[in-house]
C-alpha cells in the first residue's frame, strides 16, 4: 500500500461518506468558451498537467487507514487523458443537447481509485462555442476552494487580486463563555421551527438534470442598494429564487419554504493550500406566501441580517463538531443535516472571478456551479460569480422534481420583477 498522508477532516470523511449508488458526492463548475477554434485537446491536458502540482490535492487519491479512517494519499502517475478528455457520447450541438449532457455527467461517479477530479470538453455547438465541465469531489474542496482550482490549473493567468479566502477576521469570533450563553437563542432561531411540508421531500435517484442562466449582477447591486435598510446582493439572490418558486409552484403547494444558505467560515488569515470544507449554514425563510416582491425582499434581507450580525453559523459549527465526537449524538447531527422539515431547499452563492477570465486563450462567456441533490431535498441552487454576472445553476432529481428548465426561466422573471418594483418604488 502507498504510504498515507493526511487524515480526512471529520467535514471531508463525513461528505465522503455520503457517497452511494445514487449520489456522486461531487460538485460541478461549468465553463461556456465564446466562438473560436475548437480547442486542441492535447494542448490542454499538456497546460493542465504542468500547473497539478500548485494544487496538492489533484495529485491525491483516498485509501483507508489501518485504523479504518480516510486519508489523503500520493496517486503516483497521472493518467491525464483519464482526467481531461473530451465528452466520449458525441457533440452536443445545441444548449439543450450541452444541458442533457452535463446532467449525465453530473450523475456519472469519479474514480475512487484516482484523484477526485475530472475535465470533461463538449462541442463545439453549433454556434462555435464550446464548454468545460470540470467535476470536483466535494471531499476535496469546498466552494471556495473550489474556484481557486479553477484559477490554479485551468482558467489562463491573470493579474487581477483574488476573492478574500475567508469571510471574516480571525478575532472576530466571540469568546466560548459567550457562544455557550447565545447557543439556546441561536437552536431556537435555526432549528426549532419546523417548516412545513417540502415539495422537495423525496427519494432521490442517480437521474440529474440541469439547468442554468445569467443575472447582470448590477442589477442584483441596484435592486439591494435600492432598499431602505441595508440588503446584500445575496438576499436579492433568495428573493428571485423564491419569486420564481412562487410562480413555478402550484397554487396549492405555494407555502412558505425554508433555504438553507452555505456560509463559510475561512479565516482570511488562511493560506490557499489549507483550505478544505469549513462550512456552516443560516436558515432563512424564502416567504413564498407573499404577493410583494419588495416586501417579500425586505423580509428576506431583516432574517440575514439578524443571523449575521448574532453569528448564528458559527455557533452551529462548532455546536455540530461538538456533537459529532459523541456517539449517539454523532448520529443527531446526521439527522439534523439531512431534515427535509429544517429546510426544503439549499441556496448557495459563491465568488468567482473578478475579471472576464480565458481558457487557452479563448474567452469565457459563461460560468455556472451545480451541487447534487440529495435524499429529501432533490432540488439545489447555485450560484457563483463571474466579473459583472452571476451564473444560476439548477440541479434536480428530474424524476422526483421536474421541470427545472421552466424553474431557472421563473427565477430569471422574479429577478426582472424585482428590478421593476424597486424603480416604481423609487419614483
Amino acid at each position: 500500500m502507498a504510504e498515507l498522508t493526511n487524515r480526512l477532516s471529520s467535514d471531508d470523511a463525513r461528505i465522503l461518506a455520503l457517497e452511494s449508488a445514487v449520489l456522486t458526492g461531487h460538485t460541478m463548475k461549468l465553463i461556456v468558451l465564446a466562438p473560436g477554434a475548437p480547442l486542441d485537446l492535447d494542448a490542454l491536458r499538456n497546460e493542465v498537467e504542468g500547473r497539478l502540482s500548485t494544487e496538492p490535492r489533484s495529485l491525491e487519491r483516498v485509501e483507508t487507514g489501518d485504523d479504518g479512517s480516510p486519508r489523503w494519499a500520493p496517486s503516483g502517475s497521472i493518467d491525464i487523458a483519464h482526467h481531461v478528455r473530451r465528452w466520449p457520447s458525441g457533440r452536443p450541438s445545441t444548449r439543450e443537447d450541452l444541458r442533457l449532457a452535463v446532467g449525465k455527467l453530473m450523475s456519472e461517479h469519479l474514480d475512487r481509485s484516482r484523484p477526485l477530479w475530472a475535465i470533461d470538453v463538449l462541442g463545439p455547438l453549433d454556434d462555435g462555442s464550446e464548454a468545460i465541465a470540470v467535476r470536483l469531489h466535494h471531499a476535496m474542496v469546498d466552494g471556495i476552494a473550489g474556484i481557486r482550482f479553477l484559477e490554479a490549473i485551468l482558467l489562463d493567468p491573470h493579474d487581477a487580486p483574488t476573492h478574500d479566502v475567508g469571510t471574516h477576521a480571525a478575532d472576530s469570533r466571540p469568546s466560548g463563555v459567550a457562544e455557550l450563553r447565545r447557543l439556546p437563542s441561536v437552536v431556537v432561531r435555526e432549528l426549532g421551527r419546523p417548516g412545513s411540508g417540502s415539495p422537495f421531500d423525496s427519494t432521490v435517484t442517480a437521474a440529474r438534470e440541469l439547468s442554468f442562466v445569467t443575472a447582470p449582477l448590477s442589477v442584483l447591486r441596484d435592486i439591494a442598494a435600492s432598499r431602505p435598510t441595508h440588503t446584500t446582493v445575496n438576499d436579492v439572490l433568495l428573493a428571485a429564487v423564491a419569486g420564481g418558486l412562487r410562480s413555478w409552484l402550484p397554487p396549492q403547494r405555494r407555502r412558505d419554504l425554508r433555504a438553507q444558505v452555505p456560509v463559510s467560515l475561512h479565516q482570511r488569515s488562511e493560506q490557499a493550500t489549507d483550505l478544505g470544507n469549513r462550512d456552516s449554514f443560516i436558515n432563512v425563510d424564502l416567504s413564498i406566501a407573499q404577493a410583494d416582491p419588495l416586501r417579500r425582499l425586505d423580509v428576506i434581507s431583516a432574517r440575514t441580517r439578524v443571523e449575521k450580525q448574532a453569528a448564528d453559523a458559527a455557533v452551529l459549527y462548532d455546536m455540530f463538531h461538538a456533537l459529532s465526537r459523541v456517539r449517539p449524538a454523532d448520529q443527531l447531527v446526521s439527522k439534523i443535516a439531512a431534515s427535509s422539515r429544517e429546510f426544503s431547499v439549499a441556496v448557495s452563492n459563491v465568488p468567482g472571478p473578478r475579471i472576464r477570465v480565458s481558457v487557452a486563450g479563448r474567452r469565457v462567456d459563461g460560468l455556472y456551479s451545480f451541487a447534487e441533490p440529495a435524499a429529501h431535498h432533490t432540488l439545489r441552487i447555485t450560484a457563483i460569480s463571474h466579473e459583472n454576472e452571476m451564473g444560476i445553476g439548477f440541479c434536480t432529481d428530474p424524476t422526483a422534481t421536474p421541470g427545472i428548465e421552466a424553474l431557472a426561466h421563473a427565477v430569471n422573471a422574479a429577478l426582472h420583477d424585482l428590478q421593476e418594483a424597486a424603480l416604481h418604488d423609487a419614483r
